[in-house]
């Protein structure tokens, strides 16, 4: 009988080990999101503290960044159809746009609401800093 308690108690212990442990693939996706992220923001400051390219004065639809309401991946995939819509100078920007598609799913369909626009100029460092908080966010959790 005591044998059977130890051998139960054993199970339940590490049973609760194995359930209190963050799945691999987690920690090699939030890793790789975070490298995205980082890349993302490096590349942002770059275009940013850089010469002004041209493209800048190009507008793009506005992202509400700082809408509760909207989840993070609704937010990515909206500011990647933004990007999208970035026809020249379309090199300077692909590595963000690349970054922005492989942070959320390619197959998500998201809406901008028409009528809002902002330049591009105004856009990347709204972008750098929402995306600096999702990175703070990740390491947080």
């Amino acid at each position: 009988m005591f044998i059977l308690l130890k051998a139960t108690f054993a199970l339940f212990c590490l049973i609760d080990y194995i359930s209190s442990r963050p799945m691999i693939n987690t920690a090699i996706k939030t890793s790789h999101q975070e490298s995205s992220m980082k890349e993302m923001v490096k590349r942002i400051t770059n275009i940013s503290s850089g010469a002004q390219i041209p493209c800048n004065n190009t507008r793009v639809m506005r992202v509400k960044f700082t809408d509760p309401k909207v989840p993070e991946s609704e937010k990515l995939c909206q500011a990647s159809e933004a990007l999208k819509s970035v026809t020249k100078c379309k090199g300077d920007y692909e590595p963000i746009l690349s970054n922005l598609l492989s942070l959320h799913e390619r197959n998500q369909n998201c809406s901008l609401e028409n009528g809002d626009e902002i330049y591009l100029r105004n856009f990347l460092p709204q972008l750098g800093n929402y995306t600096q908080g999702l990175i703070r966010n990740l390491r947080v959790s």
